[in-house]
């Protein structure tokens, strides 16, 4: 269990690096064929980063256990999920509400809604067992998933502000054009949106600027706040808006060279984002995914894009 008292992340992480390298078999094995030395790793720049296409090939554990759940990435009948095994899954929900808290303040009285389809149709989703225990979380009577029946969620939402509540909407992002494009799209203003990403597909792709663009007119808010997580990840980051999002107390960003994912950058910059989770004890907490990003000074960040293998020849101009 993570502590919730000030925190060493450094330390804590250093600590867990040493942990995995020697207990995550996985891990340790791609540590070896890198030829490196968890003995000399004594900052963070020099933890190696698993990719994260190990969760889709092995199983990555740092001890024997049989999982509460497994959590299991979106993607089409075509494409091969990765898996993430839990080991308890009670933690995973209170340290998602404690991250959450952190920034927007107690669940509790407040009414959380959720236009998650295809998250909710695949099944095995974190993203869904996040959510439904931030509905359980609220003590509200109203039912918390939408599939496509967007005039029950209107009028949802307008109960709630009727009554005074705050209303907080996570929304996959296909799904929240679908209803910033209805009549009475508006009824959605003076509550906190969250579009936690994922075209699936269904519309073409949309730079963060252009999206936020047409919610915001459509919706009738000043913002829309966005929620950084994945299938490989236990912890989150917030955005309150703008695409920057900070980072929590377990999670920190990292960013590459392009040209050579082995290297970090130092400092602030733009390149391939590396994410340490400190609440991945039992699986990876140093992981190498697939985005593009910019770090800021301050330890916030923005995704830019992501870095598919089709996508590489393109990445510098992206990030440059």
């Amino acid at each position: 269990m993570i502590q919730k008292g000030p925190l060493n992340f450094e330390a804590a992480a250093l600590a867990l690096f040493q942990y995995q390298a020697e207990h995550n078999s996985v891990y340790r094995q791609y540590i070896q064929n890198l030829k490196k030395d968890p003995g000399q790793v004594r900052e963070l720049s020099q933890i190696p980063f698993l990719p994260i296409e190990f969760f889709k090939t092995h199983t990555v554990q740092s001890h024997l256990f049989r999982p509460e759940a497994i959590f299991k990435s979106s993607g089409t009948t075509l494409q091969q999920r990765s898996q993430h095994l839990v080991s308890d899954t009670g933690f995973y929900q209170q340290h998602a509400q404690h991250l959450f808290e952190e920034t927007y303040g107690p669940l509790a009285g407040s009414v959380v809604l959720a236009l998650l389809p295809s998250y909710l149709e695949q099944g095995d989703s974190s993203l869904v067992m996040m959510v439904d225990y931030f509905i359980k979380a609220t003590g509200q009577a109203e039912p918390g998933f939408y599939l496509r029946n967007h005039q029950e969620l209107r009028e949802a939402v307008q109960k709630a502000k009727a009554e005074g509540k705050k209303v907080y909407l996570f929304g996959v992002t296909y799904a929240l054009l679908d209803v910033a494009e209805e009549p009475g799209a508006g009824e959605l203003s003076g509550i906190t949106i969250f579009e936690t990403g994922g075209m699936k597909g269904r519309r073409r792709e949309m730079v963060r600027e252009e999206l936020h663009a047409v919610l915001t007119q459509a919706f009738r808010v000043e913002a829309i706040h966005s929620e950084y997580g994945m299938t490989e990840l236990l912890s989150q980051a917030y955005s309150t808006g703008g695409g920057i999002f900070q980072p929590s107390r377990t999670l920190r960003v990292l960013v590459r060279d392009v040209n050579d994912p082995l290297t970090v950058l130092p400092g602030s910059g733009s390149g391939g984002v590396n994410v340490i989770d400190l609440a991945n004890v039992d699986s990876c907490a140093f992981i190498e995914t697939k985005d593009l990003g910019k770090l800021y000074q301050d330890g916030s960040f923005e995704i830019l894009g992501r870095f598919d293998n089709s996508d590489v020849r393109g990445c510098n101009l992206l990030v440059s």
